[in-house]
């Protein structure tokens, strides 16, 4: 009888990585695709101007918007809501007392009537707003 000579395998400790390669790529798509869809809010044609991007130190701000006909829309839920001044105003309010810090901005139409933007700045600061911002567009280079 003659004895085999058992040969010793080196185990192999490589991870195969293209797996995670494609599954990395899949969610980058995705993101890519989703990123833009989660700004959600009222289509206005906001006017263009050269102004300094706002920090809003991790705080979801509270948006307002004001269409060309002269209508204000509030963010309810991820659901845009057509409501009045009065209504606009006691929500600001009871958003504030319960996170002050809370940025409040306003999207105005850019052929929005200028006296509806200076009301709804007053009476957001009325509210309890200490500042008010209006957001815009970049200017197309």
């Amino acid at each position: 009888m003659l004895k085999r000579k058992r040969v010793k395998r080196k185990l192999v400790a490589e991870i195969n990585v293209v797996p995670y390669i494609d599954v990395t790529l899949v969610l980058l798509v995705v993101f890519m695709i989703t990123a833009p869809l989660l700004m959600q809010g009222v289509k206005v044609e906001l006017p263009t101007a050269n102004s300094a991007p706002m920090d809003t130190k991790d705080q979801e701000p509270f948006i307002v918007s004001i269409k060309s006909d002269g209508s204000y829309w509030v963010d309810q839920k991820g659901n845009n809501v057509a409501t009045s001044l009065a209504d606009v105003k006691d929500r600001v309010a009871k958003i504030l007392r319960q996170r002050p810090q809370t940025p409040v901005l306003v999207w105005g139409d850019a052929n929005v009537d200028y006296g509806s933007v200076v009301t709804l700045m007053s009476e957001l600061q009325l509210a309890g707003a200490p500042s008010v911002g209006l957001v815009t567009e970049p200017p197309r280079q």
